[in-house]
């Protein structure tokens, strides 16, 4: 069975080849990717390097300051950014007209996108955003049988099971965004997304959106009222229906621990009885709720943000040693094949950036960590691979790091990439060229070798302490094996070139069952060349590499 290595695709910026990126440009400024863009070249690329699924982030319509013929523009006082929030949804049954070439035809062009990601072998995640919708939501497009959310509801009453949405009785909106009378109006006022139960909420909280009820009363001891089922969890269940009959394979599922796991349990289950494939993954950040999200909401991976992520950003920037890496493994043991593990995403600020690591490079042995660490996903972010660095001020994000998800503009190395739509990186730079060809040697080895794609786990770094020359707090080793064979894989988290005398104990040896003798090499994958082992009088084995900066070392082991 593959390994999941996801791709995160931003459409909005994806394949824009606008370059103007004026800060808090509009549309007709700026420009903006679109589905039909994304051709079945480019779908190919992403695929020959390595990629089982896309996740295509800012799918689902939005708010949007941007105005289409039946489609109303929000105003700006509720929308971040001129594009908007992919996060704050005003209707779970169309598709962002943004994204098409023509706006009547837009979820046909979605549905061609689809049926071309499956002829190029690959898999389509989209998000599924179950905690909020956009405080303008109308959907003009659900089936003539569904109710739209809010439609039955109690607005007198600040909780009821079967309300969608919570209400605050009596108070009247004032959004932080306001200026003058032409703002947003809403009364009674509801509940803000980030359960802000106030009718003031602030700049920090997500006050352009709206929060769903899922039956918990959260001013009353967070008290719980799922029989009846509640009214939002069937609309919920309906809006998953509809996007897994359009071919969607598998859904990424915002801030899934700010739904009771009750209600996913009864989704999932639902869901994958007719659709057995279906993959959910889950956005969390709370470790303690690992074990239910897995066990009882039947989710197939998790975000290991808290514990890899947070772990491995310390490493390289020098905030900690690579022994902490050891504490991430243990921190999941039991389930770290159901973790999903990433160096940036949409939320994260990109690595080459001036707030983490002012450089792509420090990603190289962080990537090879997060592939190979376990037999759980492993995921990129579009634009990772060419060093993409978040520097353009494009509007609502400012200068962060990020790539903004808010506004309309580009990224300029991707684009490099693109190339005007050939999708063959003639106008990246040659270091840009060099990153790109080493993710994809990365990308490729989850499912390239049966001890990475299924094999066991052995960490290196309890004998190899980190005050012994081995490995000055930079270098990071573990083996990864099966029957079959043995791999030795070493990181190097320093800017300069180490020598790594890398002991392999003799519990290990005899754990794996590797036969060893003086004709015991390791031959590393990239050059072919054989590094001889030392074989220690105490039947430790020991094997002398050199780890280029910010490099690694992966081997296998043979015997001749």
């Amino acid at each position: 069975m593959n390994r999941l290595v996801i791709y995160q695709l931003f459409i909005r910026l994806f394949t824009n080849t606008n370059t103007t990126n004026s800060p808090d440009g509009e549309l007709a400024v700026n420009g903006c990717g679109k589905f039909d863009h994304i051709t079945s070249k480019a779908l190919k690329e992403i695929h020959d390097m390595g990629f089982t699924h896309i996740w295509f982030t800012g799918v689902i319509e939005h708010s949007t300051t941007s105005f289409y013929d039946g489609i109303e523009a929000d105003k700006a006082c509720i929308v971040k950014g001129k594009a908007g929030s992919p996060y704050a949804i005003r209707d779970y049954y169309d598709v962002a007209a943004d994204l098409s070439v023509i706006q009547t035809n837009r979820m046909k062009e979605f549905e061609a996108l689809i049926f071309r990601t499956h002829e190029a072998g690959l898999k389509a995640i989209i998000d599924f955003i179950p905690n909020h919708l956009a405080r303008t939501y109308k959907s003009e497009q659900r089936p003539t049988d569904q109710d739209d959310f809010g439609q039955g509801d109690d607005k007198t009453l600040p909780f009821h099971p079967q309300n969608n949405f919570y209400y605050l009785p009596g108070e009247s909106l004032c959004l932080p965004t306001a200026s003058g009378t032409d703002c947003f109006q809403e009364t009674p006022a509801r509940v803000t997304g980030n359960d802000c139960f106030t009718s003031t909420p602030s700049i920090n909280d997500w006050y352009e959106t709206i929060k769903l009820n899922y039956g918990i009363d959260y001013l009353n001891n967070r008290s719980e009222h799922f029989d009846p089922i509640p009214d939002t969890w069937k609309k919920m269940n309906h809006v998953l229906s509809f996007w897994a009959e359009k071919g969607v394979d598998g859904f990424r599922c915002d801030m899934a621990a700010m739904v009771p796991v009750a209600f996913w349990a009864q989704a999932i289950y639902t869901m994958k009885k007719k659709w057995n494939d279906l993959l959910f993954i889950a956005e969390i950040y709370e470790p303690w709720l690992y074990s239910d999200f897995l066990n009882l909401g039947g989710f197939d991976y998790l975000y290991d943000k808290v514990g890899f992520y947070d772990t491995l950003r310390n490493v390289m920037t020098g905030q900690a040693p690579a022994t902490s890496i050891s504490d991430c493994w243990k921190g999941v043991d039991g389930f770290g094949h159901r973790m999903l593990n990433f160096i940036e995403n949409h939320d994260e600020q990109r690595i080459a950036s001036k707030y983490f690591c002012h450089s792509p490079l420090p990603g190289i042995p962080a990537t090879v960590v997060a592939s190979l660490i376990s037999c759980g996903g492993v995921m990129l972010y579009n634009g990772q691979e060419v060093g993409e660095d978040g520097a353009l001020p494009l509007g609502y994000s400012g200068d962060d790091g990020r790539t903004s998800i808010f506004d309309y503009g580009t990224m300029p190395s991707l684009d490099r990439w693109v190339n005007d739509g050939n999708f063959d990186g003639r106008t990246l730079t040659s270091d840009e060229k060099k990153l790109r060809e080493t993710y994809q040697f990365i990308t490729r080895l989850p499912n390239s070798y049966r001890s990475f794609q299924m094999g066991g786990f052995y960490d290196l770094m309890w004998l190899n302490h980190p005050l012994t020359q081995f490995t000055y707090g930079k270098v990071y080793a573990f083996l990864r094996y099966d029957k079959t064979e043995v791999m030795l894989v070493a990181v190097n988290f320093s800017n300069e070139a180490l020598d790594a005398d890398i002991c392999i104990p003799n519990h290990a040896i005899n754990l794996i069952g590797l036969k060893t003798h003086k004709n015991t090499t390791v031959k590393e994958l990239t050059s072919g060349i054989h590094y001889r082992s030392t074989l220690e009088p105490n039947g430790d084995l020991k094997v002398k590499t050199n780890i280029g900066a910010y490099g690694f070392f992966i081997g296998e082991f043979t015997t001749y």
